[in-house]
């Protein structure tokens, strides 16, 4: 069953009508109704474009939170083979929001790591919805060590809300942890893209994300804040979140022309749910080229070079 957002509900309406009336030929035959459906189907296909032509910032930061959006455990299970997770972070436990492991991509060995936020209520819970605690970040500069160490290149997906704020992560050292991991990746001698398949939230979303090269989903969203927390300190009124999410220029078509990101990635009209096997190629081609970019480079060339592009953020488009 297609989860529609609230500006879909006319969309939902059409789409609707079509599958009751080929439910109700399916029952009788005799109806002949497939030329009406067909209308409502091509109705619902202008419709959709429409729509997704023109989305606002604050549009695009729901679709990104979409929940039928694939998520990294997908592009993992697509993309990659002989995946070997690495579990824990060897001082406290576990965290489920941060996966990732020894890989092939392409059958080239690669380190994959990012955020997994679930997928139905029992996966969520477990994943903290994709915010991780300290022991997550710790277990992502475990991750970035290994790829170091052994000279394989780096791929993260970043889908988070942010890190995770609640009073034990805070007690075990949450903005080290996140400090500790964004200074890994400046650090590493082996290329390093990144990938933004839904929200890059906050500091959670940075220690991730400091690659050689960023990619964007052509409707994520990469921000310091959520617009509704933007929205609550800025304004005192959580429902001025639309306003908010224009301010923060939070849109991968934003963020390209400062110079954030290098690259977006197009997907399927309707956005990434509609076609998650269409996206999962487009990420796939995208990370291709990425690290053919990226070429043969010292460890030293790749470490200035990589600084560089952060003391330049935001240079452009201003």
């Amino acid at each position: 069953m297609q989860n529609y957002l609230d500006f879909e509900k006319g969309l939902a309406e059409i789409e609707g009508k079509a599958e009751e009336l080929r439910a109700l030929a399916r029952q009788d035959p005799d109806m002949k109704v497939e030329d009406e459906a067909k209308a409502l189907d091509q109705k619902a296909t202008d419709m959709l474009a429409e729509l997704y032509g023109d989305l606002t910032a604050y549009r695009k930061t729901l679709v990104a939170r979409h929940p039928e959006r694939p998520h990294c455990k997908d592009y993992i299970d697509a993309l990659f083979t002989e995946y070997t997770p690495l579990a824990g972070d060897r001082n406290f436990a576990d965290d489920h929001a941060i996966m990732g492991g020894l890989a092939r991509f392409n059958d080239q060995p690669v380190v994959v790591l990012g955020q997994e936020k679930g997928h139905d209520t029992a996966s969520r819970l477990m994943r903290n919805f994709g915010m991780a605690r300290p022991e997550g970040y710790r277990k992502a500069v475990r991750l970035l060590d290994l790829a170091d160490r052994f000279g394989l290149p780096v791929i993260a997906l970043v889908d988070t809300p942010g890190a995770y704020p609640g009073k034990g992560a805070e007690e075990r050292g949450q903005s080290e942890a996140i400090a500790r991991a964004t200074e890994k990746c400046l650090s590493l001698g082996v290329p390093m893209v990144s990938v933004i398949i839904g929200e890059g939230g906050s500091g959670g979303a940075v220690a991730l994300a400091t690659g050689d090269r960023v990619a964007m989903l052509e409707h994520s969203i990469y921000s310091v804040i959520s617009p509704e927390g933007c929205a609550s300190i800025l304004w005192k009124d959580a429902e001025k979140m639309r306003e908010a999410a224009e301010a923060l220029r939070l849109t991968a078509q934003d963020l390209q022309k400062l110079g954030v990101i290098e690259r977006i990635i197009p997907e399927p009209v309707g956005g990434a749910q509609r076609d998650k096997g269409a996206t999962i190629e487009a990420v796939s081609k995208a990370i291709s080229a990425m690290l053919t970019e990226l070429g043969d480079a010292t460890p030293d060339e790749r470490r200035k070079s990589r600084r560089q592009r952060y003391l330049d953020l935001g240079s452009k488009g201003l």
